[in-house]
């Protein structure tokens, strides 16, 4: 499928900074380190390359490493997929030897709707959450762009999740304790299957975990033009993905929020939302602005914004102490929204 060249020059948007945000100084230390020459962006002409470099880069682990010799028990499941459409891949994995109902984390990678995978994310959400929480973890591999375009990947997540919990009695979980989650692109499809859900009468989570969120296909904020040609993700490469999702849909003023949740004008009767992003990032603006347009329907979000983060900035510098503080924060988020308020405790928090 032919992705439409970007067109980033054509957004209205306010005149960029003349000073960007700077770095900070650990975080950028490790970017320079694995930096080969100049940053590449995201172009329709090399969509293709990103995607088999991605491929190379991220592979998917076994279903045996991810057991991580018996310490989880994990399993791959084919559920039936949007009506119609072909059936939906779901990682599931829990801590061995726990009964339940468990409750669920239900997570979308990130990748810019164009790559990741399911597997691939476990590990570490095992380690820091599923461990520590005593969660269960059901990861969807959704379609990805420009193959499928919108709505096919929001669609998976959404048969996904409504499999997931009306089977809560097979899988030993706990159907009014599912969180659903991601980062980046997963964040994004986590705060459109948030909407979605809500306005089909569909499953109800008990929180969202937007992490750097892809929210917003406009490209109009003060942060994506400020950002321009610096960091891990720039507006070409913004443009192009989402392009890469909502096609000839790219840029209409009818685009339905669930395609991008920054469009939604009702944010009300949503479940509590954690939503963080970087100070030295793109989605910086539009991650604030959904956080106080959240408020401001009543709800309820916790905001934070990391001081000189770029995008993604604690998977590439995962041992950074801010990395390190954003994780223990997302952990403490998880810990109280999971426990009741008279019987909470702080979890032993350690850095990874």
């Amino acid at each position: 499928m032919t992705v439409p060249s970007a067109r980033p020059e054509s957004v209205s948007a306010p005149a960029p900074k003349a000073v960007p945000p700077r770095f900070d100084p650990e975080l950028d230390a490790v970017l320079t380190a694995l930096s080969k020459g100049p940053r590449q962006s995201l172009t329709p002409d090399n969509l293709h390359a990103w995607q088999e470099r991605d491929a190379t880069a991220r592979p998917r682990p076994a279903v045996e490493d991810l057991r991580a010799d018996g310490r989880f028990d994990v399993t791959e499941l084919l559920v039936p997929g949007p009506p119609g459409e072909p059936d939906v891949t779901l990682v599931s994995a829990r801590p061995s030897g726990l009964t339940g109902p468990l409750p669920l984390l239900y997570y979308m990678h990130g990748g810019a709707m164009i790559m990741g995978n399911a597997w691939s994310v476990l590990p570490r959400i095992l380690r820091e959450w599923a461990a520590a929480l005593e969660l269960a973890v059901i990861s969807v591999e959704y379609r990805l762009a420009p193959h499928a375009q919108y709505p096919h990947p929001l669609e998976d997540c959404y048969a996904g999740l409504s499999w997931a919990a009306g089977h809560a009695a097979e899988l030993d979980i706990d159907p009014d304790r599912i969180i659903i989650g991601g980062k980046s692109a997963g964040g994004g499809l986590a705060a459109a299957l948030a909407l979605l859900a809500r306005d089909r009468g569909g499953p109800r989570a008990l929180g969202q975990l937007l992490l750097c969120p892809m929210l917003d296909d406009r490209n109009s904020t003060f942060s994506s033009h400020q950002m321009t040609g610096l960091g891990t993700w720039d507006l070409t490469s913004n443009a192009t993905a989402w392009q890469a999702l909502l096609g000839a849909r790219y840029g209409a003023e009818d685009l339905p929020p669930y395609a991008a949740p920054s469009r939604a004008t009702d944010l009300s009767g949503l479940p509590p939302a954690y939503i963080d992003v970087g100070s030295a990032e793109m989605f910086r603006d539009e991650g604030v602005a959904y956080a106080n347009a959240i408020w401001q329907a009543g709800g309820e979000a916790e905001l934070h914004v990391w001081p000189g983060a770029y995008h993604g900035f604690d998977s590439i510098a995962p041992e950074a102490a801010l990395s390190r503080e954003a994780r223990n924060t997302r952990t403490r988020w998880l810990q109280r929204l999971l426990t009741p308020s008279h019987t909470r405790t702080d979890p032993a928090v350690t850095p990874f």
